[in-house]
């Protein structure tokens, strides 16, 4: 018995729905991938600029009081609280630097970095990069103002 044309088109159509199914959850899987990966960098992104932001406002402090490292400290981790909570000093360090030669003064640089540790959650990007952790650096350079030395 052959079959008639009707047959063959109800037949490829019905294979064709359970194709497009399987080509679907493929597709699908790839693009909610892609799609954490980039909200995960993204908010790894808005963390440094937190960061940077915390940094250059313990500068600007510490431009004025370079020998006051315990109130440079406090400014950046008063600084912001989200993304990135900075009065966590278990997650987050603060590291100022002057010049250890000599007493701060006026025209010597001051250093403030910002150290955290963010936490990916995108699926399988841990095992590309071997490590579930990308290290954000945040750090400002200025220039100390007073006190004007001799």
């Amino acid at each position: 018995m052959k079959a008639t044309a009707e047959q063959i088109k109800f037949n490829s159509t019905r294979s064709e729905h359970g194709q497009s199914l399987v080509e679907l959850a493929v597709s699908l899987t790839v693009i909610l991938l892609l799609l954490a990966g980039a909200v995960d960098f993204s908010i790894a992104y808005f963390s440094f600029a937190a960061m940077q932001d915390a940094a250059q406002e313990g500068a600007l402090y510490g431009s004025i009081n370079p020998e006051d490292e315990g109130g440079i400290i406090t400014r950046v981790r008063n600084a912001s609280s989200n993304p990135v909570n900075l009065a966590d000093e278990a997650l987050v360090d603060v590291i100022v630097t002057t010049n250890p030669d000599v007493n701060p003064c006026e025209g010597d640089e001051i250093r403030i970095n910002v150290i955290y540790d963010y936490p990916i959650s995108m699926p399988f990007i841990g095992s590309i990069i071997r490590s579930q952790k990308i290290t954000l650096n945040a750090s400002v350079t200025d220039t100390i103002l007073q006190p004007v030395c001799p």
